[in-house]
């Protein structure tokens, strides 16, 4: 019986998140509440959600202070010069500006949120494509397979996850994977590199100042910002008025004339009131040293997000009312993913405590051929691909890894092996229609969603492949 109520409460909440018939906190709440009592075990249900919460306490405190961290350090201008620098380097050169979308999107990526990273790396590079006469579908393709491996960082969300899930350190599961990924990361510089050199064929190469010529300035310039707040991400825009829509990282738009010829490549406004230019290097080294304790574990991610962000902030905005500000205007996104890392103590609790993911485990072990159990490993790998394209990393990562988890277990398979598996499908996973991040990415970018979808499946799931590829080979899997 537990195994049925356990597979129908899975069901149950993945059907209603992908027909959005409730949010997926209110879904992570809700439905198994619900199944606890029929369960039979309503009372015990605080004991659950209370265990929970206090286990993932240290999970949400990462998420809440990296998105703030990594959003003053966007606010501030440190990506500004690498955006240029990039934009320098593609000139007007295909291959190029394919290339350095795929770098950009891997930069900005660090912030952890889907939205910026769409919106930063859009902004800098449609003009180049538009005026190019470029495939915008390269575009949107290149950036959201640089997107999802990137998106794998411990802050980005699946990593988080399913250390959520499976209640163990996102650093365990994520430090080992660096190779794996540096690897998947590589193999989508080198396809951006092939669909780069068949635009160079079919465009050719011209100077900047032949295209500015051959097409001059659009009508009007929209500026998108994130989490309520503008920050200055400058992206041409013709006829359509709508540059992005189904995201919550959507914000204020507000229409202001092309820049010069020089500027108008340059994609963040250079004038915005929350650079601090003379903290460029403090910012930079403050920035090398988090990754780099994050990396060798010299304290806990959650305290080193925790220490960085207080330090930007109290650096950077030395006066009470920007530091309320800079807080507000990531303070929806802080809400959404910290409240979503909560309302999750309640259905992993549930599945657990009730004894539900014990049954379907062994149901599991039971059906799975015993050739396939001691790679129980590769099996997660390879399913994350399909089933993070066609359910939300919430589905995922709290109905299916911990059962894929807990059936590795019975064959020798550990947690961490199983938890690092679970992210190879993130490439994929980004194109997914239900993420709503690719809805900025397609909006801004001007490409039908159908179009992105049939340009970039093949080559997410390519990616995919060789990520779990390289971490067969390494044995992080």
């Amino acid at each position: 019986m537990l195994t049925i109520l356990g597979f129908t409460m899975i069901a149950t909440f993945l059907v209603l998140i992908m027909l959005k018939k409730m949010s997926p906190i209110a879904a992570l709440v809700l439905i198994p509440a619900l199944f606890c009592v029929f369960v039979g075990k309503g009372a015990k249900l605080g004991d659950y959600v209370i265990d929970g919460v206090t286990s993932l306490a240290p999970t949400a405190a990462m998420l809440m202070f990296a998105i703030v961290y990594f959003g003053v350090m966007i606010d501030v201008g440190l990506f500004d010069p690498i955006v240029r620098g990039i934009l320098k380097f593609c000139k007007a050169d295909p291959l190029r500006i394919v290339v350095g979308t795929a770098v950009l999107a891997a930069i900005v990526s660090l912030d952890g949120d889907g939205s910026t990273t769409f919106m930063i790396t859009v902004s800098a590079m449609y003009p180049l494509y538009k005026r190019l006469k470029m495939s915008l579908v390269v575009m949107t393709g290149v950036a959201a397979m640089a997107n999802g491996v990137m998106n794998t960082l411990p802050w980005g969300g699946p990593t988080a996850r399913a250390a959520t899930a499976l209640k163990v350190s996102a650093s365990d599961i994520f430090v080992p994977m660096i190779p794996a990924l540096a690897v998947g990361m590589l193999a989508v510089l080198v396809l951006s590199y092939v669909l780069g050199r068949r635009e160079r064929k079919r465009l050719g190469v011209l100077t900047l100042d032949e295209v500015l010529v051959e097409e001059p300035a659009e009508s009007e310039t929209v500026l998108v910002g994130a989490g309520g707040d503008k920050k200055g991400l400058a992206v041409g825009k013709g006829d359509n008025k709508q540059a992005a829509s189904g995201s919550s990282g959507s914000g204020t738009d507000a229409d202001a004339e092309l820049p010069d010829e020089d500027e108008g490549f340059q994609g963040l406004d250079p004038d915005r009131p929350t650079l601090r230019p003379k903290l460029y290097w403090f910012n930079a080294l403050l920035t090398v040293t988090l990754l780099t304790a994050m990396i060798m574990e010299w304290l806990p991610i959650p305290v080193l997000f925790l220490l960085g962000a207080a330090l930007a902030l109290t650096v950077n905005f030395p006066h009470m009312p920007d530091q309320k500000a800079r807080l507000g205007a990531h303070a929806e996104n802080v809400l959404n993913v910290s409240g979503m890392v909560f309302a999750a103590a309640v259905f992993t609790g549930v599945l657990q405590g009730t004894g539900m993911v014990d049954h379907m485990a062994t149901w599991l072990v039971g059906n799975i051929p015993d050739g396939m159990g001691p790679h129980m490993a590769f099996v997660t790998g390879v399913l994350s691909i399909p089933l993070t394209y066609f359910m939300s990393n919430d589905g995922f990562y709290f109905g299916i890894v911990p059962v894929l988890a807990e059936a590795g277990n019975a064959h020798g398979v550990s947690t961490l092996e199983i938890a690092r598996a679970s992210l190879v499908g993130q490439p994929l996973h980004m194109s997914s229609p239900l993420v709503p991040a690719v809805y900025v990415l397609v909006g801004m970018a001007k490409v039908e969603f159908g179009d992105h979808t049939r340009f970039v499946v093949k080559w997410a799931a390519l990616t995919s492949l060789v990520v779990l590829g390289a971490g067969i080979l390494f044995g992080i899997i």
